[in-house]
């Protein structure tokens, strides 16, 4: 069975969705369709719902919710990679190649940064350019900066 469910929080609508007990997606409403999936909520999707609002509320730093996500071999190692990243800190798109292991895969962590199926869950907001600086992030800047800013005050 393959749902999705909507609530909205600071940084505006999310999409929560699960399949086969699972969680698949998490994104921002109007930056995925999902097709094929009912609307409904199921208690792994509230319980997503609440621990979402304990990590805007300052409350959860780190989610115990089971994931379903399909990528690459690659993509998974990133994803891997993304989650050892600590509350409050970033990482660059190069330090995150070199701990998998493929130092001149920069780009590559940024595509698959991109491709992440559940954010917030899987925190490539942490990711930043080598400088420091604030780089793509599927709900724009401001949002990353937030989400950033946000994790720096309850870290």
């Amino acid at each position: 069975m393959k749902s999705v469910w909507y609530y909205d929080y600071p940084i505006g609508r999310i999409g929560i969705a699960e399949e086969n007990g699972a969680l698949c997606h998490v994104f921002l409403s109007g930056s995925k369709i999902l097709t094929g999936f009912s609307t409904a909520q199921t208690p792994l999707i509230q319980e997503a719902a609440r621990q979402l609002e304990e990590y805007f509320d300052g409350r959860r730093k780190e989610f115990d919710l089971p994931l379903s996500l399909h990528g690459t071999e690659f993509q998974q190692s990133v994803w891997e990679a993304l989650q050892a990243i600590p509350v409050g800190e970033t990482r660059s798109y190069k330090e995150i190649a070199v701990q998998i292991g493929n130092p001149r895969a920069s780009r590559a962590v940024g595509t698959a940064n991109n491709r992440n199926p559940v954010i917030i869950i899987i925190p490539c907001h942490r990711v930043v350019g080598q400088d420091g600086s604030l780089t793509g992030y599927v709900g724009g800047l401001p949002v990353k900066q937030y989400l950033l800013e946000l994790e720096k005050r309850y870290a």
